[in-house]
């Protein structure tokens, strides 16, 4: 899947947090909390489970097109800008975007844009365990903490 494409998922949510870092710390917080993330034997088991296209890590470090990391592969990386990763597995198709944008000298926002499809009623009951339970969210939010955390 293309970005175009993944821009055309439904959208599921959005948050954000303001990271007193420039945008070039940022994007390397995010890609070294994406491989630690990702990377255990329990992400890589679960991706398998449900049947991922992309299971396990491979490609470049740091996070290029092409690269992928446990459920997901990079379809487009602009360092500093914008990382958008994609992803499928037998209940759902999906996409989270990474953007960073300037919030003055030293500080960055950064934003995960969330979108999913969630086929049948398999895709709909997932939806409900994954969305529905909040969290989906607070996995994001947690995420973006450890960034923040990471890059400040």
């Amino acid at each position: 899947m293309d970005v175009t494409a993944s821009l055309a998922l439904p959208l599921i949510d959005e948050h954000r947090t303001v990271v007193a870092a420039d945008a070039g710390a940022v994007w390397r917080g995010l890609g070294e909390v994406l491989d630690r993330s990702y990377a255990g034997a329990g992400a890589v088991r679960f991706a398998r489970l449900v049947g991922c296209a992309d299971p396990a890590a491979s490609g470049a470090r740091p996070l290029a097109e092409g690269s992928t990391v446990s459920g997901f592969r990079v379809t487009a990386a602009d360092p500093g800008r914008e990382l958008v990763l994609v992803g499928r597995h037998q209940f759902s198709t999906y996409a989270l975007t990474f953007l960073l944008d300037g919030a003055g000298p030293g500080r960055t926002v950064l934003r995960a844009v969330s979108r999913a499809r969630f086929p049948g009623p398999a895709g709909a009951l997932y939806r409900s365990l994954v969305v529905g339970t909040g969290g989906h969210a607070l996995a994001v939010r947690h995420l973006l903490a450890s960034v923040r955390r990471r890059s400040e």
